[in-house]
């Protein structure tokens, strides 16, 4: 006699991750942007882009707005000592020619405050970014898990 289970196995389909959107401002080409979730009545986010200057000049991002937040400030993460702080940009950040400044967890970011709403993963929000020279782009964030480390569209997509 045999005694024995049917098993049926639905074939599981991998979920191959959207490429990180791509804009093109003048001489400056933004990708991988990307902000994380946040917990209930969190009264801050964070945002996270990478953006190359192919120009002959140095450009910079001088400011950053969210309708979803009081305020947008730039900021980098530095290291006084074995402590590391967050240090504003009040001036911006410069973008020089040829280069590419990547905003990321854990170094330079846009730190978000004044929250209006939570931001859930799977969505999208807009930011507005304002360069000296190539001027003003609202561009779409993908909303990733609270410790996301990259758009899962650019470089290592197992660490989303």
């Amino acid at each position: 006699m045999f005694f024995g289970a049917t098993v049926f196995a639905a074939p599981v389909l991998a979920q191959t991750p959207e490429p990180a959107a791509e804009v093109q401002l003048g001489e400056i080409t933004i990708t991988g942007a990307f902000i994380r979730a946040t917990m209930p009545r969190a009264p801050v986010g964070a945002a996270y882009v990478t953006m190359t200057n192919t120009g002959a000049q140095d450009d910079r991002l001088l400011s950053v707005t969210a309708p979803f937040g009081e305020t947008v400030m730039l900021h980098d993460m530095v290291n006084h000592d074995g402590i590391i702080a967050m240090h504003p940009l009040p001036r911006g950040l410069p973008i020089p020619a040829g280069e590419s400044v990547s905003l990321t967890p854990g170094g330079k970011h846009m730190m978000i405050t004044g929250l209006t709403e939570r931001l859930e993963k799977g969505q999208a929000v807009d930011l507005t970014l304002m360069f000296e020279l190539a001027g003003e782009v609202t561009l779409r964030f993908d909303v990733l898990a609270l410790n996301a480390r990259r758009h899962p569209g650019v470089g290592n997509a197992g660490e989303n």
